[in-house]
């Protein structure tokens, strides 16, 4: 989307909004020719397989040409993409699942339970900061519903390296009722007048500081309500002061995409796609997701992780995961992504100066020399401790 030369558009007004703009740009179609990795195309969604990508991942012949064709259908073309698969240990998200439960019965004895992102409070059951949650009850889980170089490299695609991961669990009962069509973080985050006052090119970086992601914890049939997908609605570019309007939305529901989706499976979608959870229509289905909100280094998270509290929680897990030979280095790196701080700024660099005249170090370099030296648990501690206290000094 190339930065318009025109100094009327240099912001995007509500009023100059037009819905045929958007039609033009979603009536476009992605077919498999167009793509080198893709084992189908359905819906206008390219379909992929974790068990044939992960191999590509690790391949450094063929890890960019797969990234950058990610990066393309996220940028330039149909702006989703979904990955069978991608979490392979079905038994770690079940688990996963009983953690949850757990959680939320406990949430909503303490609170009655939170609200929803473009829902009625209440419709729907939220964890926020499942991440956290997940990874300080039940490390091992966390590990093993984590270990996937596919999301990794999804995240990678979107975001390059030390992207940040958040996450909240949406579980939407039968009769549950559906989001309203939106963008999300961060312009997305913003009323229509709130989003007009940033000028057209940070509208552009917002959709390049996130990726969305969902990964399915229990089976998802059409009538369970799977996400609800424009395919190339990203392009538009007036869509962060526009997906409000009445005849915008008219236009969602008139036109969106669902994909069944089986436990395990991922989709990915730029955050400017025009998307919205779907209703529960089915008789017996608990539609669990749980919800990525991954973050590039250079922007700021939804939510506030202690991402060294995690670390020391799942050191030991990946430890003895390594010495045992369960987990690959790929799966091994996925996990530490995911959950450790790679970014080392801001920082106080009085207290905290650059290694090698670039960078301090950060919490994903301590973990990964740890790891090859075969540290303790307790030198893992305490050279996280001194990090933070070099860091806030």
């Amino acid at each position: 989307m190339p930065y318009d030369s025109d100094k009327s558009a240099s912001f995007y007004r509500e009023a100059d909004c037009r819905l045929a703009d958007l039609e033009a740009l979603c009536q476009q179609s992605l077919s498999l020719s167009d793509l080198s990795f893709a084992d189908a195309v359905e819906k206008n969604v390219p379909i992929y397989s974790a068990a044939a990508v992960v191999p590509l991942l690790a391949d450094p012949n063929k890890r960019l040409d797969l990234l950058s064709e990610w990066a393309w259908i996220f940028r330039a073309s149909a702006g989703v993409i979904a990955i069978q698969g991608a979490v392979s240990d079905t038994r770690a998200l079940d688990e996963a699942n009983a953690v949850f439960d757990a959680i939320i019965a406990e949430e909503k004895a303490g609170s009655g339970g939170g609200g929803d992102h473009f829902a009625k409070p209440g419709a729907n059951d939220r964890i926020w900061n499942s991440l956290q949650k997940l990874c300080l009850r039940a490390p091992d889980v966390f590990a093993r519903c984590f270990a996937s170089p596919a999301i990794a490299g999804a995240c990678e695609a979107w975001l390059g390296p030390r992207y940040q991961v958040t996450a909240q669990v949406n579980l939407v009962r039968p009769g549950g009722a559906a989001q309203s069509a939106h963008r999300d973080y961060h312009l997305g985050f913003q009323t229509a007048a709130g989003a007009a006052a940033y000028p057209a090119h940070v509208h552009e970086l917002s959709a390049a500081l996130t990726l969305q992601g969902a990964v399915a914890h229990t089976d998802m049939p059409l009538e369970s309500g799977p996400t609800k997908l424009l395919p190339f609605s990203q392009l538009y570019d007036a869509g962060y002061v526009a997906f409000r309007r009445p005849e915008f939305s008219d236009y969602f529901e008139a036109n969106y995409i669902q994909l069944p989706l089986s436990q395990g499976d991922a989709v990915f979608f730029n955050p400017a796609l025009f998307h919205a959870a779907g209703a529960n229509t089915s008789a017996d289905v608990q539609r669990l997701a749980n919800l990525l909100q991954i973050s590039s280094a250079f922007g700021r998270p939804i939510e506030t992780v202690d991402r060294r509290a995690m670390s020391k929680a799942l050191y030991p897990v990946l430890r003895a995961a390594q010495a045992e030979a369960r987990m690959s280095a790929c799966e091994i790196a996925a996990v530490v992504a995911a959950s450790a701080e790679g970014y080392a700024f801001p920082t106080n660099l009085d207290t905290d100066p650059p290694v090698g005249g670039l960078a301090p170090e950060t919490q994903q370099t301590i973990i990964a020399r740890a790891l090859g030296e075969d540290w303790s648990a307790e030198q893992l501690n305490a050279a996280l401790d001194a990090r933070e206290e070099r860091s806030q000094a």
